[in-house]
């Protein structure tokens, strides 16, 4: 028995340093400086009004078409316009043979001629059978037969004015000019063809593309929605709710701005389409008939609405939108979110969001529900990873001060 006290005592001594290896790497770990919290950047919601802006789908059409048409019959001798370039109103585009009107404005010159020779006779002779009556030497009968004769005369006078009017006015006409200004386009007819005033034959057609139309289409449903919300007082009208922007077909947008014209009280049986109507300035002559854009409206404003950056937005494998919230207490909380309209770069978030929380947008590797952070507010205009820098320093001065 006197040999186990040694073995005895030697285990003592090794349960006592063990215990105090331990107690002093408890020290050790305690005395070690926490993980700082992760550094993110992010957004805080607000409630505020909303454009409720559509995109709707058009077709550009011109201000005013015409057709060029002759106005006498004859032969064309002459194309005087280049085709596809501008024209103004009153420019000469074909000429027509002008011999045989010509003749006519000399024969109906010569008629006048006459005319006015058997006038001023027949004023002479009345005054003559005036003078006469006057005196009592002449019958009452010759008398009114002068006047008569005159008044004839006179008549005379006038039909060959107006024969001579007409032919001046076919042989204008010669001259076939543009009836409105705009761009012209190819030639229907050629040099020697024979045209007719009674005829069908169009001899070029002009389209007016400054300024120009866009009409698009809009479900007559959706307006309806609209409309109704409007007078709910769930949306409020948009001051520059008559303008409109047009989005060209490669996606770019059209740099001027036009303006909403009208929209048609009647809904097309066939499609339950609305017609609108924009009106768009053209100087350079960047949009032509026929091509295809969308147009963007703003027909009213959405109250109280919360919207995020897109990129704050995450989805899960099911396809539900969620986002990150820091709590008041720092702390990641993950929200499940509806979402609604585009605008912009934003997100609408129709339910789970209130204003005044606070949204991560940037710095997702290293958080996770309920682990602790350190936000920073993020600036849209910084560039990709300066934000992030920005609170990682900062977290890294605060843990610092922590540590000392």
């Amino acid at each position: 028995m006197h040999m186990n006290r040694p073995i005895l005592a030697a285990s003592l001594a090794a349960t006592v340093l063990f215990l105090a290896g331990c107690q002093k790497n408890e020290e050790q770990q305690a005395a070690a400086p926490a993980f700082p919290p992760a550094a993110v950047s992010v957004f805080t919601t607000s409630a505020e009004p909303l454009p409720i802006t559509n995109e709707l789908p058009g077709r550009i059409t011109p201000t005013r078409i015409a057709e060029v048409r002759p106005r006498i019959s004859g032969i064309v001798v002459e194309r005087v316009f280049e085709q596809g370039t501008m024209v103004k109103q009153g420019d000469v585009l074909y000429r027509i043979d002008p011999a045989p009107f010509q003749v006519k404005v000399d024969s109906a010159e010569a008629t006048l001629k006459r005319a006015l020779a058997v006038r001023d006779q027949a004023k002479q002779t009345a005054n003559r059978q005036s003078r006469l009556k006057e005196a009592q030497v002449a019958a009452v009968q010759q008398f009114d037969d002068a006047i008569a004769a005159l008044a004839q005369a006179e008549a005379d006078v006038g039909i060959a004015e107006a024969g001579l009017a007409e032919a001046k006015l076919n042989l204008e006409y010669a001259d076939v000019t543009a009836p409105i200004s705009g761009r012209i386009g190819r030639a229907l007819i050629t040099e020697g063809a024979l045209v007719s005033a009674n005829g069908s034959e169009n001899l070029a057609t002009i389209q007016q593309l400054d300024p120009i139309y866009a009409d698009f289409t809009q479900s007559a449903t959706d307006l309806i929605r609209l409309r109704k919300a409007l007078q709910d007082g769930q949306l409020i009208s948009a001051k520059n709710e008559a303008e409109v922007q047009l989005i060209l077909d490669d996606g770019t947008p059209y740099g001027l701005k036009g303006r909403l014209l009208f929209s048609e009280a009647a809904v097309d049986a066939t499609t339950g389409q609305v017609t609108l109507r924009g009106e768009f300035p053209n100087p350079n002559n960047d949009l032509l008939p026929g091509m295809y854009v969308r147009v963007q409206i703003q027909q009213g404003l959405e109250k109280d609405a919360i919207t995020v950056p897109q990129q704050a937005v995450q989805r899960n494998n099911a396809g539900q939108s969620q986002v990150y919230v820091v709590t008041p207490d720092k702390k990641v909380e993950f929200r499940n979110v509806t979402l609604g309209r585009t605008v912009g770069e934003r997100w609408q978030v129709t339910a789970g969001l209130k204003s005044g929380e606070k949204v991560i947008v940037e710095g997702f590797q290293k958080i996770g529900p309920g682990a602790p952070v350190e936000p920073a507010d993020w600036d849209p205009n910084a560039k990709p990873g300066t934000e992030q820098a920005r609170a990682s320093a900062a977290a890294g001065d605060k843990s610092a001060t922590a540590v000392k």
